[in-house]
């Protein structure tokens, strides 16, 4: 071989070298999304309670509906504590790539900002919203066997020494603050026990270690039925599809101004690729579209959303305030 064909073949060489190794950078940098089809994978899906909670309800069905469309499983994690937010800070932190989704709350995504001093996410700068899943009412509860069988028996209870105490699935959750607005309302003293997620406050309450404790019907209906529980009032300013013989607290209370509605919102990390996002809203809205779905969610107590796909973060906007206000008239604040 002459030295001109060597350096020919040389620099073929180094051209081919050259060119692979920039095709493997390219690729690299490129979204997982835009390296094969999306999902390729299986998707987890965070739920920032515990298991058996009723977010952990909502998000199994919608999970399983959503695994199906995609053709990949969506597999829940729970990662309770902190009211939700240790979970929903370890979604905000995981790769924006479409493979990690959270449940978010009205307490992960609403009440958390300003009830919690330093909260490490923020709900509308971290997170993309997919979909409102549904809203509901919570429901009063107490033990089948408390002697408190109306609100006018919790009034008069609170009234004595040493009063009564609720429980809720931790500080800044919507059972949290539904108690203190219940209390600013009756009077008297109402201590509030705060958990690391709602199963373990509901076992309190129906032992008896608690007073009553506000919480989803997806969660208590279960209780109720089975004649552990019994239900007192609804938080909302209509009557629960999924207990309509428990009247609101506003039929119960003079004045009214009671109307506190949790909801769902399913959510990916900022930063996930547009083409990705459009996928996981239009499966969402797909799902929800379900006759079968929409029942399944009913019979947990949660109604349909009528805010629009397009409205999602105005909402989100509107909530944060509409909760802040209710925080800062309860005193209540977490370090």
């Amino acid at each position: 071989m002459t030295s001109l064909q060597t350096e020919t073949a040389i620099r073929m060489v180094w051209r081919t070298l050259t060119a692979t190794a920039l095709g493997a950078a390219l690729l690299a940098a490129l979204p997982a999304a835009a390296q094969g089809d999306y999902p390729s994978r299986p998707i987890k899906m965070i739920v920032p309670f515990g298991a058996g909670t009723s977010t952990d309800t909502v998000a199994r069905i919608l999970a399983d509906a959503m695994g199906k469309s995609l053709k990949q499983p969506i597999i829940v994690e729970n990662k309770a504590g902190g009211g939700g937010s240790i979970g929903t800070d370890f979604a905000a932190r995981a790769p924006a790539d479409g493979y990690t989704l959270v449940m978010g709350t009205v307490g992960t995504h609403a009440i958390n900002k300003t009830m919690y001093r330093k909260l490490p996410y923020d709900p509308i700068r971290d997170f993309a919203p997919l979909g409102l899943i549904g809203q509901t009412p919570t429901l009063l509860v107490v033990s089948a066997d408390s002697p408190l069988k109306s609100l006018k028996d919790l009034k008069a209870a609170a009234a004595k020494p040493p009063g009564v105490s609720f429980a809720s699935a931790g500080n800044g959750t919507s059972g949290h603050l539904a108690g203190e607005l219940l209390k600013s309302k009756l009077g008297g003293e109402m201590v509030h026990i705060p958990y690391k997620e709602g199963g373990m406050a509901m076992s309190d309450v129906m032992s008896g270690q608690a007073h009553f404790m506000f919480y989803h019907p997806a969660a208590v209906m279960p209780h109720i039925k089975a004649g552990k529980m019994r239900a007192l009032g609804s938080s909302g300013a209509q009557r629960s599809s999924a207990a309509p013989d428990v009247p609101t607290i506003n039929e119960q209370v003079p004045g009214g101004g009671f109307d506190l509605v949790a909801w769902f919102m399913l959510y990916a990390p900022s930063g996930t690729p547009t083409p990705v996002l459009e996928k996981l809203r239009g499966t969402v809205n797909a799902v929800l579209a379900s006759p079968e779905i929409a029942s399944k969610l009913a019979a947990q107590g949660v109604e349909k959303s009528t805010v629009k796909p397009a409205d999602l973060g105005s909402f989100s906007l509107r909530e944060i305030s509409k909760w802040a206000e209710l925080v800062k008239r309860s005193g209540a604040q977490v370090d």
